[in-house]
């Protein structure tokens, strides 16, 4: 089924830093652990208009900067930032392109794993001191210990970084891991795994690489092959070999250490290197980017000519069938998981994915046998529960009621925590419009779910408001499609059903508003249809032919 991005779904960072001056207003002591995480700067970059001077990328680090800079004055303001030791760091770079690659985790250049580690020591001791020592993010967690006298596990493959923030002598040179592993989960291309040691940086590939950081700090020219540097050449040049025999052996001892990466299943052919293919994954990360943004026909279509170009992308199929289910275009979205399938038959999204575009074809014999797939799949306890929670509604809406609870039963074995066979009995009595009868159960399955602690339960509030909104209880309906959207912000019956209730009760702007917002949020053909009914039902058939025109302009596909 359609989901929204990471990047659709970031929290504002400086909502985050709030919520940690509240944390620390409220734990009655001095001495506590704060771990601030800010996405900024991510795409979609979109700094406050306050930034519009910058670039949008420079003006996200800016905002970050004035995040930071709050919370050090809240420190100050109460007499904690003397006291403080502060760890500024990022997890990685972006790429901007220096190597084609504009956003992060394809490759293990200096502009994706270069990144800053900044120190403020309690008392402040030693400020302004730059070291030039080769780090890694694994040392954090052993110098926040040493640093607070704490106990550290001897398990731990970091080392302190405390002699050096004391003004000790440089530690010996050791040779510094990184991995991409986004190529290979993703597309099946090779991985990238790469040392450093401050001077040159090795990185394995299908076509391997050395550079000379010194001399070539933007990582141009590969000393595997011929280049313009002096000195530069192949294997045979002895200083290449030499620096390439080091660094490659330390590579292979590290791995060897951690043990071997599990990396799915072998194939047969050679994986390709992500250095050929970083085009493709370019036009997939903006296929992403318009569908974030709602554009799902363009995001479609440029879908449609990787998966033509390259069949064998799993992801491409993935993505072109959840853009396709978002327009209404299930035949595309049905023979995409039919290709998701074809090439992961072991893997229950296919099946899932093309079980619920079935149910939208209303095809539900259909729907049930891929679901029944899925269930079989399954391993682990979410997968189970997403499938038999799908034949259980899919059940249901055969009107199944022996089916239907056969699945609800299987979901608690599962897990317990869900509440599916309350939920399925109400809905055997909501179903047949016995509302009265319906109510107690769905209050059952909500109380259940809240004492259990379980995940929120799509469709749980709507069924409770939708019944309750027909025995005429206004306000307890509110509330109830209230939370609904609250655990769901993109339901569109419930923002719908909203919607038809505050016209019912005199309240047309508000009305007016909910399905403005139901547009803005979901901004898919489904949204745009039921706006344009219910304005049409509520008389205002000009504002409904104009949704209409929008929809025919927003979703067409040139």
């Amino acid at each position: 089924s359609p989901e929204l991005t990471i990047g659709q779904v970031q929290r504002d960072g400086a909502e985050s830093e709030a919520i940690a001056e509240h944390w620390l207003n409220s734990i009655g002591t001095s001495r506590a652990f704060l771990f601030l995480h800010l996405y900024e700067p991510h795409k979609p970059y979109a700094p406050p208009e306050r930034f519009a001077e910058f670039a949008t990328y420079d003006g996200e680090i800016a905002y970050a900067d004035e995040i930071v800079g709050r919370l050090v004055k809240y420190l100050k303001s109460h007499q904690l930032y003397d006291r403080s030791t502060i760890v500024l760091l990022s997890d990685h770079g972006e790429g901007l392109g220096d190597h084609g690659e504009q956003e992060h985790g394809l490759f293990v250049y200096d502009e994706a794993i270069h990144v800053p580690l900044i120190i403020k020591q309690e008392g402040n001791a030693r400020a302004g001191t730059r070291v030039a020592d080769v780090v890694q993010h694994i040392d954090l967690v052993p110098t926040i210990l040493d640093l607070v006298k704490a106990p550290t596990p001897g398990n731990l493959r970091g080392r302190s970084l405390k002699p050096l923030l004391d003004g000790g002598s440089r530690r010996p040179v050791q040779a510094v891991y990184s991995e991409a592993m986004y190529a290979r989960f993703h597309f099946g291309w090779s991985e990238l795994t790469s040392v450093t040691d401050g001077r040159y940086r090795y990185i394995k590939a299908p076509r391997e690489e050395l550079y000379d950081l010194e001399r070539d700090p933007r990582e141009r020219d590969n000393l595997l092959v011929a280049g313009p540097l002096e000195n530069a050449g192949n294997r045979t040049n002895p200083g290449n070999a030499v620096n390439l025999a080091n660094l490659a052996g330390a590579l292979d001892r590290l791995v060897a250490d951690v043990g071997p990466v599990e990396l799915g299943p072998a194939t047969a052919v050679p994986a390709a290197d992500p250095k050929d293919m970083y085009q493709i994954l370019e036009t997939y990360r903006s296929a992403v980017q318009l569908a974030g943004t709602g554009e799902w026909p363009k995001a479609t279509m440029l879908l449609q000519g990787i998966v033509r170009e390259h069949p064998e992308l799993t992801e491409a199929w993935n993505q072109l069938a959840r853009s396709a289910y978002r327009v209404e275009r299930y035949d595309v979205a049905l023979g995409a998981y039919t290709h998701v399938i074809e090439l992961t038959p072991s893997d229950p999204t296919g099946y899932m994915g093309a079980a619920e575009t079935l149910v939208k074809l209303k095809k539900l014999d259909d729907a049930r046998t891929e679901a029944t797939r899925a269930a079989d799949e399954a391993t682990g306890r979410a997968a189970r529960v997403a499938a038999h929670d799908l034949l259980a509604r899919i059940a249901l809406a055969r009107g199944d009621a022996e089916a239907a609870r056969a699945e609800a039963e299987l979901v608690r074995q599962a897990d317990p925590r869900v509440p599916m066979l309350a939920y399925v009995d109400a809905r055997l009595l909501y179903d047949r419009g016995h509302y009265d009868d319906a109510l107690p159960l769905f209050e059952q399955a909500i109380a259940d779910l809240k004492k259990s602690g379980g995940l929120p339960m799509a469709d749980l509030h709507y069924y409770m408001a939708d019944a309750l909104e027909q025995l005429e209880r206004h306000q307890e309906a509110e509330t109830e499609f209230q939370e609904e959207l609250r655990q769901f912000p993109g339901d569109t019956r419930a923002r719908g059903g909203l919607a038809a209730l505050y016209h019912a009760t005199g309240r047309p702007d508000l009305a007016d508003q909910v399905l403005s917002e139901m547009i803005g949020t979901r901004k898919d053909p489904e949204s745009y249809s039921l706006a344009a009914r219910l304005w049409q039902s509520f008389g205002n058939n000009r504002q409904a032919a104009a949704i209409r025109a929008d929809a025919r302009k927003a979703f067409a596909f040139k």
